[in-house]
């Protein structure tokens, strides 16, 4: 039961503190649409998104509209393309981006992801093919997002796909120079991706998953930077538990939500992901959480162990509030997409390397940062190793999402709008990774992936 001082509560943290359900996100399953015609496969999956989609954007308006909990994307994920179409006889998979941009366009949702390949262990031929084609389907689409698992815990690192992971980063940034290389926007490199994450762009619909289902993602940083300015001074344990109360009534409402979409499209209900992720708004930052702990600015010494307090505390509410909280679930600190994290960059108090001891207890890694558009391939492919080897030896997610802004140089800044915000450009080690980058081969499996 909801009693009438959680209504009021919620009321209040929609109204003033940014609350909101960030995305509903539609998983559908691609595995029936494989063709050996390219065109056919192309037009099945364009079909099928629309027919199994075709109510979801009007749905989560309706729902917005009837509770006054406002809903800001509508999404799809759909099958990891490279499985989905490697049936097809083509090298071009790129008019399957087209395809799935098309749907997108004709529903109205906002994105659709699983432009996507796993090749933590190896590539097969659908692999390289959709690789070969990210910079072309992302610099051609609008709402298409890619993805590309190249490392887990069970597998360790697949060195080959890193070195192609850099050089495909580049290239896609070279396509889209003129918005500042905003193809690298809608790209996450990942270690140990997870199937059922409703958040982009590194959303994809796994092959464990059903034919097709509802998830959620609920975000409310303000909600959390409010909470704790009732605590201030107080000691940690008491800023663990206020956090931990607040994701719960969060996550009650990303429950709301889910099941009412999930009952009305007649899908059944995925998960809850509450991750606390921040847009550029003032006061929606989770920056503004960490310097509410005590921090003079994100990036100064404590910034790790209070972001680690954050994580687990908003894991721990989640987990009370709903049995199916899953996806990502914790804290983002997506560079452009936080004013917070964007001021500290700027001052010079938040660095790359910062960052990185950061994403060891984040929800995910480095993510929408912005270097010089001169960094070579080898460097972005050797901040990707580092990312994924934190990822691998500790049995967690992690991943990439770099841009190499063309023409722009340490504190210039790229505007990519929307969401994504705008960040400072930030230095990156001048020293160089090459030979290692070019090695190849694989970084086998730490020891505690033998758990069976």
């Amino acid at each position: 039961m909801v009693n009438t001082g959680e209504i009021l509560q919620t009321i209040e943290m929609i109204s003033q503190q940014h609350l909101d359900i960030r995305t509903v996100t539609m998983g559908i399953s691609l595995r029936d649409c494989g063709d050996p015609d390219a065109k056919r496969c192309a037009e099945k999956i364009y079909e099928k998104i629309c027919r199994k989609a075709e109510k979801l954007v009007p749905t989560a308006l309706a729902i917005e509209r009837e509770f006054g909990i406002p809903v800001i994307n509508k999404r799809v994920s759909v099958t990891p393309i490279a499985i989905a179409c490697e049936p097809a006889e083509t090298d071009d998979y790129v008019q399957f981006a087209l395809a799935m941009d098309r749907a997108a366009d004709d529903l109205g949702i906002d994105f659709i992801g699983g432009f996507s390949a796993l090749v933590q262990k190896g590539f097969t031929t659908g692999d390289r093919k959709l690789i070969a084609s990210i910079p072309e389907a992302l610099a051609s689409t609008g709402k298409v997002c890619s993805s590309v698992n190249i490392g887990s815990t069970k597998a360790g690192i697949n060195m080959d796909a890193v070195a192609l992971m850099g050089r495909t980063v580049k290239k896609a940034a070279e396509l889209t120079a003129g918005a500042g290389g905003s193809a690298c926007a809608k790209l996450v490199i990942f270690c140990n991706a997870v199937e059922d994450n409703p958040f982009m762009a590194g959303a994809f619909h796994g092959v464990g998953e059903p034919e097709c289902v509802i998830n959620v993602g609920v975000s409310g940083p303000g909600v959390v930077k409010t909470a704790l300015e009732e605590v201030r001074g107080e000691p940690f344990d008491v800023v663990a538990e206020t956090v931990k109360k607040t994701a719960f009534r969060v996550t009650r409402m990303g429950q709301l939500v889910a099941q009412e979409a999930s009952a009305r499209l007649g899908v059944p209900f995925g998960i809850v992901d509450l991750s606390l992720a921040p847009t550029p708004a003032v006061g929606d930052s989770v920056a503004d959480i960490l310097e509410e702990m005590g921090l003079e600015s994100v990036g100064a010494p404590g910034t790790t162990a209070a972001l680690a307090l954050l994580n687990d505390a908003v894991k721990k509410g989640g987990v009370m509030a709903s049995s199916n909280v899953g996806g990502l679930s914790g804290a983002f600190i997506p560079v452009s997409e936080d004013a917070g994290m964007i001021r500290a960059a700027r001052s010079g108090a938040l660095t790359i390397e910062k960052l990185e001891a950061m994403t060891c207890v984040c929800s995910v890694g480095l993510d929408m940062i912005a270097v010089p558009g001169d960094t070579t391939a080898e460097t972005i492919s050797g901040i990707i190793a580092d990312e994924a080897a934190i990822g691998m030896i500790n049995n967690k997610t992690t991943a990439v999402r770099v841009i190499p802004a063309p023409g722009l140089k340490v504190g210039d800044t790229v505007e990519f709008g929307g969401l994504l915000g705008s960040g400072p450009v930030m230095p990156v080690s001048r020293y160089s990774c090459a030979d290692f980058a070019h090695r190849g081969g694989r970084i086998p499996a730490p020891i505690n992936s033998l758990r069976n």
